[in-house]
């Protein structure tokens, strides 16, 4: 990332940018074309080899198989060993892209996320004008498989950092831990690290005919046991070679390690690429011991649902009631209308030109709660809708011309009620535009919020009409 990268901003490439390669399992040869997109379009990959160029998009609820890398899937379109590339599009800040494929696996290049960065970096990240929403954690998040001996923890933090261990029971590997502190260094410190396997892994998948796009310089070869000259010379001539041999360190062929804990670090490459298939940026310390693709995936299974279920608190208003309003409730009856008891809005407490945030004090001397229901008195949701056009109301005048205007609501869509509103309740109303105010229409996404919970919620539409004086 550049010195000058603004996290908090959307992103997506300058321009487009392809590449091509083996698939590692398939050995086909694949074209792939990263193009930039739109804001909020998120990470898609499109199989343009297939009838109507179907879109997969980067999600971990589409993972069919991670048996020998992660892949997603919808209907028959399949695209596998997706990891790298998402790591590579993590690290680099890249929000917003389209991966165009014509088959069903990205290129394996040298087995890291190098050559994507690389080609990133060619192009050029462009900024793009649409806030990037972070999604903080609140509790730490636990995932453990006992029969893998596998731990992660998602705990909260300011940044997004990440720890890996790993221990094979290997005496080449041993135990290797892996860190990242900041995304930043995710280019020099973690990109380069390539996959690695073990020998015997290696020969069961070549008896297989799997990793038919497998070659000796594409990942590190870990033999951990004695090796035969036949076993050797068997492994020669299924890469094509004329010779292959262990260094004695313990790894095949005549490969350099580009770090001593290559193999952690690669572990750390997967666990971005994976949990990139949360759908959300988070900001957390994720501690992986013993990581793998399957438990990756459920480790980011788990943290989406937890961000769908907890992703309203992030938007709740902030009160304090000691802080003076921004209108009292004098300024907004010279505003509106409306006159107890009907006036359902007590103070305004936030107000810019696109959001604005009221107060509404539930007591139990409200006019409607005899009637609604005696002994078990119940805000009717019909009055919480009105509430929120009321503060929407003040919105919309407050972005038309000096004058005195009025507003009437035509329509109400996608009306929700999760909680109830009762006695002693403060229901904080929450309007934000949803687009420009055109021909005096203005769309608002409304939210009634009640002790950091959301109550209700719709999408209101009122034509703002100048009175007659």
């Amino acid at each position: 990332m550049e010195a000058n990268f603004n996290p908090d901003k959307q992103h997506t490439l300058c321009s487009a940018v392809s590449i091509s390669g083996t698939g590692l399992h398939t050995g086909i040869m694949v074209d792939m074309t990263m193009k930039p997109a739109n804001p909020g379009f998120g990470i898609q990959f499109q199989r343009v080899d297939l009838p109507n160029k179907p879109l997969i998009k980067a999600d971990c609820d589409l993972v069919t198989d991670t048996s020998r890398g992660t892949t997603l899937q919808i209907d028959d379109a399949k695209i596998s060993t997706i990891e790298h590339v998402l790591a590579a599009l993590v690290g680099m800040g890249v929000d917003n892209i389209l991966i165009e494929v014509n088959g069903p696996e990205i290129p394996i290049i040298d087995g890291s996320s190098e050559p994507f960065v690389t080609l990133i970096a060619k192009v050029g990240v462009l900024e793009q004008d649409a806030a990037k929403a972070w999604y903080s954690l609140d509790e730490n998040i636990f995932l453990y498989d006992e029969d893998k001996r596998v731990e992660m923890v998602a705990m909260p933090a300011v940044d997004y950092q990440i720890t890996t261990l790993i221990d094979f029971n290997s005496p080449v590997l041993g135990t290797q831990h892996a860190g990242l502190k900041t995304i930043k260094d995710f280019k020099t410190e973690i990109a380069p690290c390539r996959t690695f396997c073990f020998l015997h892994e290696l020969e069961t998948l070549l008896e297989h005919d799997l990793i038919k796009g497998g070659d000796i310089n594409n990942a590190i070869v870990v033999v951990d046991k004695p090796v035969t000259d036949d076993e050797m010379n068997r492994l020669a001539k299924a890469f094509k070679r004329d010779k292959i041999e262990v260094k004695r360190e313990g790894y095949l062929n005549n490969l350099e390690l580009r770090f001593p804990n290559e193999p952690a670090r690669h572990k750390l490459l997967d666990v971005i690429g994976d949990l990139a298939l949360i759908g959300y940026p988070i900001k957390a310390r994720i501690i992986a011991n013993r990581p793998g693709h399957s438990t990756n995936v459920e480790f980011a299974k788990k943290i989406k649902q937890y961000i769908k279920k907890n992703k309203h608190v992030k938007d709740v208003p902030v009160y304090d009631p000691n802080l003076p309003p921004v209108f009292t409730l004098q300024q907004i009856e010279k505003t509106l209308p409306h006159r107890h008891p009907f006036l359902l809005v007590d103070k305004v407490i936030e107000l810019t030109d696109k959001q604005i945030v009221g107060v509404k004090n539930v007591t139990f001397n409200e006019w409607f709660f005899p009637g609604h229901f005696p002994g078990n008195p119940v805000m009717p949701g019909v009055l919480q809708i009105e509430a929120l056009a009321q503060t929407g109301g003040i919105l919309c005048i407050n972005s038309m011309p000096e004058g005195e205007y009025d507003t009437y609501f035509l329509k109400i869509d996608n009306c929700k009620f999760k909680q109830m509103v009762r006695p002693g309740d403060t229901m904080l109303l929450k309007m934000e535009m949803a687009a420009p105010i055109r021909r005096g229409i203005c769309e608002m996404k409304g939210t009634v919020y009640v002790g950091g919970k959301v109550t209700t919620e719709a999408i209101l539409v009122a034509q703002v009409v100048k009175r007659n004086t």
